[in-house]
């Protein structure tokens, strides 16, 4: 029986065309409700879809990135992530129907991601339903810096990047410590095509077995800053370089330090820190002396050439290594020892009246008297140490953070694992210049000043 037959039976009599009219309107006034109440179903789960809390992090070119996020699967039947290749990333949905977004991305850009879902009730032929999430991928941040070469008719010219290895030949079958150093021109240099302020300078004496090393950084602020610290640099080791090769001043000097090494007392310990004051402490003074006369030359104040300076001087002796030094500035100056857990640092960052600033060797305080220079000289006996380390801030700021972490054998031993991965600090390594001039590129957000370490090892 069909319906209208059924409808016969009700005693619903209705003619052909009627009866063609009366289902029309019915289906359509169902279907009319089954729409309706899918939409409200759909936008009831779109409105809680869109309610959940999806806030993905910014990325970044070059670095690997990874997020993850939950879809209650009460909610959807099905879903996926479009638009992720075209920010070089990828998605995997878990069991538990979280999802990670990963992949390290390639391209700075702004891109739409977009969850793209079937409803819970969803069936072939509804619509797919999207939530748009955005995600900005930035830029690798060094790719940003420009790196401007120098003019070559720059006044004072250097240029950009120096190193050096000096090797020690072997005495009786045991390796000597060698010396390697470098210098980078900062990123904030090189994005303006400024010149490099830092400078350095290191020798061995073969005849004598001293070891020389001299680090220097220029003032940002100071006009000829890098001529400063190239003469302070150049002035101090001649000085030494004179001095040790004066067989009276060599002899007389040793005999100090064995003399010293033997006995005890205040007036050794004077009697050394007298030795100390006129090699390193003179080599000081005639390096500021130096700058002066250059001053004077070009007509300015000598604070226009103003520069820090690190400088120390040692040698092996039958008891172990003496040490003496100088130190002017900022900056860090350090004997290491990896397997002792042993430093020792040879003076102290050397702050200006206010916190941030620093002193110069152009300062006219720094040698007012005596007890200005006695101050700043260090001289030490080690019995062996694995290196000893002369840097500007440049390295040490990123590296130490604050003064107080110069302190702390834990940062010296992260310093010398962070070197020692890029830096192959072996005997006879002639690589190891070029190494640590690659090891400047370090990143450190912040900070892009000039980079200057020299290295005994």
């Amino acid at each position: 029986m069909d319906l209208k037959d059924k409808m016969k039976v009700l005693q619903i009599n209705c003619t052909d065309a009627e009866f063609e009219d009366f289902i029309s309107r019915t289906i359509n006034k169902l279907w009319n409700e089954y729409e309706n109440d899918c939409m409200d179903e759909r936008i009831i789960i779109k409105n809680k879809i869109e309610s959940l809390s999806i806030s993905i992090p910014n990325g970044t070119v070059g670095k690997a990135y990874q997020a993850t996020f939950a879809i209650p699967r009460d909610l959807v039947e099905d879903y996926w992530i479009e638009g992720v290749g075209e920010a070089g990333l990828s998605y995997e949905i878990g069991e538990d129907s979280a999802c990670t977004i990963v992949g390290v991305p390639e391209v700075a850009g702004s891109f739409n991601l977009e969850l793209a879902y079937k409803y819970k009730g969803w069936v072939d032929g509804k619509p797919i339903l999207y939530r748009p999430f955005p995600i900005t991928i930035n830029p690798d941040p060094k790719s940003l810096w420009k790196n401007i070469p120098t003019p070559k008719d720059t006044e004072y010219y250097q240029p950009d990047m120096d190193s050096v290895y000096v090797k020690v030949e072997t005495i009786k079958g045991v390796p000597q410590k060698d010396m390697v150093a470098a210098s980078q021109r900062g990123r904030s240099h090189a994005h303006e095509g400024r010149p490099r302020d830092d400078h350095f300078r290191v020798e061995y004496l073969e005849d004598s077995g001293w070891y020389i090393m001299a680090v220097a950084d220029g003032a940002g602020s100071a006009k000829y800053s890098r001529k400063g610290s190239c003469i302070a640099c150049d002035t101090s080791v001649e000085h030494c370089k004179s001095f040790f090769s004066d067989d009276k001043s060599l002899h007389d000097f040793e005999e100090y330090i064995t003399t010293y090494k033997n006995e005890s007392g205040v007036e050794y310990q004077k009697m050394m820190t007298d030795e100390i004051y006129k090699l390193v402490g003179n080599a000081a003074f005639k390096s500021y002396k130096a700058i002066e006369t250059e001053a004077d030359a070009k007509g300015v104040p000598a604070k226009c050439f103003a520069t820090t300076l690190l400088l120390a001087v040692c040698k092996k002796f039958s008891f172990g290594w003496f040490i003496a030094s100088f130190w002017v500035g900022d900056g860090a100056m350090c004997i290491y020892d990896k397997e002792r857990k042993y430093f020792k640092l040879l003076g102290v960052p050397d702050e200006g009246e206010f916190s941030g600033q620093t002193r110069f060797l152009t300062m006219p305080e720094i040698f007012k008297d005596a007890a200005s220079i006695y101050s700043r000289l260090r001289f030490s006996i080690e019995q062996d140490f694995t290196a000893l380390m002369l840097m500007t801030d440049g390295v040490s700021d990123p590296m130490f953070e604050t003064d107080a972490n110069l302190n702390k054998i834990e940062k010296w031993d992260a310093l010398w694992e962070n070197i020692t991965g890029e830096v192959e600090l072996t005997d006879d390594n002639t690589e190891s210049q070029y190494q640590l001039l690659k090891w400047l590129e370090f990143w450190s957000q912040g900070n892009h000043d000039d980079r200057t370490i020299a290295i005994l090892y």
